[in-house]
């Protein structure tokens, strides 16, 4: 079943070189998979009626007990046979349905043939998480079909409302299933179906679901405008999704959970109401359309209600009605929309107010659509006649409630019987005032899918008994009743018989009167279903943006204010229902008395934020509170955290510094006295509560710390720091994951810096001066860069590039401090990078150390001064560091087991001992990462905005040279 599966999407993938190459007589060859499975439903009949069941499994998620599996059982095997069989037929009428000229014919036949294989993972899932994924399939290459002639506007609609109506039931769907899951405890839908929770609320809500998304698939209302607009689709996926496959997918699931859950309310509620105005609704609305197809949509919209009903009745002789016809409505409708793409093809038009004579011009294909047609109309001794007896003896001897719906769907019978001769007049009767409509010849290789699939429903209904048992296999899953309906072509005289009689009448009476019958309608009617949807679509588009322009006001302070809003109200809610402070035991105020000290200080510097004016002056109070974070992990015990602190907040102080240059000295004065204090109140209170969830959370704790264990595990490897092992060795996975995260987000912040100040200065070039001198050489000039730079002759400096730097702008003391310091931080960074393993430190700090080294003499130097010393691209630390960093993670694969650790031992001259390990390399490419990272930063905040300072002032001095 697997390989059959997988074989479609595999053939799908060549579906398009190969029609590019033969055309469309491709299309035999993409009917092979189709055809193979439909050999291996036929070839399992025999065991599968005995009650037998073919199953296959492979673990997908063990943790979470989802698996892989495929299971065929009576009803499986029922939609394979449908699935595949027309499947197959469709492709091979496709061969003569398209010339070789069409458009994206090659993707169409991989699309549809990918469809056939979606269709028939879903219908032998026996997991829910695979059928889900199958379900979702369908979905997608449904709209991909719908959408075929995506040059049309309407076409490419038809396909986004069919996705978005089907692909939301889908997700509440999804939910459902998960809900059941976790109820059952398993995913397997076997296993759930042999022994199924009991009934709660909660199973409730995930049945009503999991109706959701069977009720959008199969088109009921008030979810059923999307079928007939999908009509915008060629006619073979017309007859293939919407006749026999993705419309079926709905009432499959329906089918497969009844059994188990038809008793669980509100199942047989939803089910048998919904069902019953869907038949009436879809049938009403089919008499007064003109377009072939429409009335054909229209009628698989009500006899979908109508199998619905029949598959959540919940009752043996209902279960042998509903699979008998599942499979008649396939055998009837499909060839429909078969002869009317013919039809269409052969006369360029499918208006019945245009269509006149064709039935003399093409006997053949008029017989084939009376055939199958007689059969949608329950005429005997068709399989449509078996199968709808069968369903008006289960609901006649139904519950009080079915014998209701049995009114109902006696009426939409009675409709089906009309359209269906409105069908069949409209496209072969010649009708007075219109002349006969020229057509020409139809092939019988043409004819031949429509007038297989309309002869299996004529040989069905005397044989309906060849089906029999294989169908009994499904109803046996419900209780048996005392006198059980067996099927048969003819079981006498009865009541069912005379419902079938009176259906017939109707239906011939509202046929010969379809002009009041279609006057009536019109001026009665509804407001279209498509008309709600776009409606309904619009205001959703115009309150999303209303919306946004309210909440997304660009405004920073507002969304922090927002955050901390949302935040603080969600902890106080909390707190008062839940009140988790009852048996946490009273904190203790410090573990030693330096911690309050440090902390009251921290706090301080937090709270004078709030008052200062000066953007400067908060940066450092804000670098402060870091700074005092940091001491108070110093004064606890955790050095490894302290200097991880410290070389995060003298980074983040230095480059906010940075920014804070283009911005004015003060802040604004635009916020009134109350936002004020609201705000500050608005943040105490936000750190206040804050505070105590993270006390409640602490004193909260029950199981045992694991800690120990992971002392334990460290020192067991020889080692003595245990949080950079736990980084570069027991969660490296986690290290490599933050790392790569880090690296794309300020690899993109900082190239979008790159190209908004690359599109500022291409709006505003250079000027030039009077003798072509432009502005920046003139400035340039002026900046006084000594010859040594220029032409990189050597001289001794304190720096190299230091003299770059307007006189103003000099610090000597700090060039040469710089100076004195690079070196041995540079050296300090490969301490703490190579002590790591025995002693606090670590790639990452030692990654954060080099980095300040480099901007201490970016600050001292300038631009320049950073160029010279760091000449290598950021991006080739970055991506050095990464890529690094995951081949360590990918060499452990030789052994087995991703990111396993290896440690080589020796003995080098003059050195002594030495070990390497791959947690020192996997290390080495964190440090150079952060590395990468710090200097991509201060070139993007500090260097180009020292250049395009410069700019500026060639600007200004071009202004006063031309003045002068």
């Amino acid at each position: 079943m697997t390989a059959l599966v997988l074989a479609h999407f595999v053939v799908a993938l060549c579906a398009a070189p190969l029609i590019r190459r033969v055309g469309p007589r491709g299309f035999v060859l993409l009917a092979l998979p189709p055809a193979a499975a439909l050999g291996l439903a036929l070839s399992r009949w025999g065991e599968v009626s005995d009650g037998g069941a073919s199953e296959e499994a492979w673990w997908w998620i063990r943790d979470y007990d989802v698996e892989i599996a495929f299971r065929l059982d009576a009803l499986s095997l029922v939609m394979v046979l449908l699935a595949a069989g027309i499947g197959a037929l469709v492709l091979l009428y496709c061969v003569r349905y398209f010339d070789g000229g069409s458009r994206q014919l090659g993707s169409f036949g991989g699309n549809l043939l990918a469809f056939a294989g979606a269709m028939l993972g879903l219908v032998l899932a026996d997991d829910l998480m695979t059928l889900y994924l199958f379900w979702e399939l369908t979905t997608v290459l449904s709209f991909l079909l719908i959408g075929y002639d995506s040059e049309k506007r309407a076409s490419r609609r038809c396909a986004l409302q069919a996705l978005t109506v089907t692909s939301v039931g889908g997700l509440a769907m999804f939910v459902g299933f998960l809900m059941l899951g976790h109820l059952a405890g398993t995913y397997r839908i076997s296993h759930i179906l042999a022994s199924p929770p009991a009934a709660s609320g909660t199973l409730s809500a995930a049945l009503v679901l999991i109706l959701c998304g069977a009720l959008a698939k199969s088109a009921i209302w008030p979810l059923s405008m999307w079928l007939p607009n999908a009509m915008a689709a060629p006619t073979p996926v017309s007859a293939y999704l919407h006749a026999a496959a993705m419309v079926k997918a709905g009432v499959y699931l329906v089918a497969r959970f009844a059994p188990a859950f038809s008793d669980v309310a509100p199942w047989r509620a939803v089910l048998l109401t919904l069902g019953a105005v869907t038949m009436l609704l879809g049938g009403w609305r089919a008499l007064r359309l003109n377009d072939l197809k429409l009335v054909l949509a229209y009628g698989t919209v009500s006899q979908l209600g109508f199998l619905i009903v029949l598959a959540g009745a919940g009752s043996y002789d209902a279960a042998l009605a509903a699979i008998a016809m599942l499979l008649g409505h396939a055998l009837f409708k499909a060839p429909l929309f078969l002869v009317t793409g013919i039809v269409d093809h052969a006369s360029g038009t499918r208006d019945l107010r245009r269509l006149s004579g064709v039935g003399r011009r093409l006997p053949w294909v008029a017989g084939t659509a009376v055939l199958a047609g007689a059969s949608m109309a329950a005429l005997p001794p068709l399989l449509g006649f078996a199968a709808k007896e069968a369903a008006f003896d289960a609901l006649l001897h139904g519950s009080a409630g079915e014998r209701w719906v049995l009114a109902f769907v006696v009426v939409g019978s009675a409709l089906t019987t009309a359209y269906t001769l409105r069908f069949l007049w409209g496209a072969f009767a010649r009708k007075p005032g219109v002349p006969d409509t020229p057509v020409h010849r139809v092939g019988a290789a043409f004819l031949a899918q429509p007038a297989l699939l309309a002869l299996a429903g004529l040989l069905l209904g005397p044989g309906i008994d060849w089906t029999a048992h294989l169908f009994e296999q499904y109803a046996l899953q419900y209780p048996v009743p005392a006198h059980p309906y067996h099927l048969a072509l003819w079981h006498g005289f009865g009541a069912a018989l005379g419902l079938s009689v009176l259906a017939w009448a109707g239906g011939a009476a509202l046929f010969l009167a379809r002009e009041p019958v279609v006057r009536l309608g019109r001026r009665f009617a509804w407001p279209k279903a498509d008309e709600v949807f776009g409606r309904t679509v619009l205001g959703l588009e115009r309150s999303a943006l209303q919306i946004t322009g309210a909440v997304q006001k660009g405004s920073l302070p507002s969304y922090v204010a927002t955050v901390l809003g949302v935040m603080f109200v969600g902890l106080l809610a909390v707190l008062a229902t839940d009140r988790p402070w009852h048996g946490t035991p009273a904190p203790r105020l410090w573990d030693h008395p330096m911690q309050a000290g440090v902390g009251a200080l921290t706090c301080a510097c937090a709270l004078m934020c709030l008052v200062v004016q000066r953007r400067m002056k908060a940066a450092v109070l804000a670098g402060l509170t870091g700074y005092g974070t940091a001491l108070l992990y110093v004064v606890q015990g955790a050095p490894d955290l302290a200097l991880t602190q410290f070389g995060v907040e003298t980074v983040s102080t230095v480059v906010l510094v940075l920014v804070l240059r283009r911005l004015p000295v003060f802040f604004g004065d635009t916020q009134r006295t109350w936002r004020w204090g609201v705000s500050m109140l608005l943040a105490l209170g936000s750190s206040v509560a804050v505070a105590c969830a993270v006390w409640l959370a602490t004193g909260a704790r029950t199981a045992e710390p694991a800690g120990a264990a992971l002392i334990k595990e460290t020192a067991h490897h020889g080692l003595k720091d245990v949080v950079a092992t736990i980084l570069v060795d027991f969660r490296a996975w986690d290290t490599m994951g933050e790392s790569a995260v880090l690296a794309v987000a300020v690899l993109g912040v900082t190239s979008l810096l790159y190209v908004h100040r690359r599109q500022g200065r291409a709006t505003a070039p250079p000027p030039r001066l009077p003798g072509g001198v432009t502005a920046w050489s003139l400035a340039t000039s002026r900046l006084k860069v000594p010859d040594k730079y220029q032409q990189g002759a050597p001289e001794r400096s304190w720096l190299v590039a230091g003299d770059t730097l307007a006189p103003e702008h000099r610090s000597v003391v700090f060039e040469v401090v710089a100076r004195l310091v690079f070196h041995p931080i540079l050296m300090l960074s490969v301490y703490l990078l190579l002590c790591a393993e025995n002693l606090p430190g670590g790639g990452f700090v030692g990654g954060l150390v080099a980095g300040v080294a480099l901007t201490i003499r970016y600050l001292a130097g300038g631009r320049h001064e950073l160029a010279v010393a760091a000449p290598v691209h950021p991006g080739f630390f970055t991506g050095l560091g990464l890529t690094l960093s995951t081949t360590v993670a990918l060499v452990g694969l030789a052994d087995g087991t991703v990111l396993h650790g290896w440690t080589w031992h020796g003995h080098l001259p003059l050195i002594g001992d030495w070990h390497a390990s791959t947690a020192v390399l996997f290390d080495l490419g964190v440090y150079l990462l952060v590395l990468g990272v710090v200097l991509d930063v201060v070139r993007a905040l500090g260097s180009k905005i020292d250049q395009q300072t410069e700019y500026r002032a060639s600007l200004a001095l071009a202004g006063e040279a031309q003045n002068s």
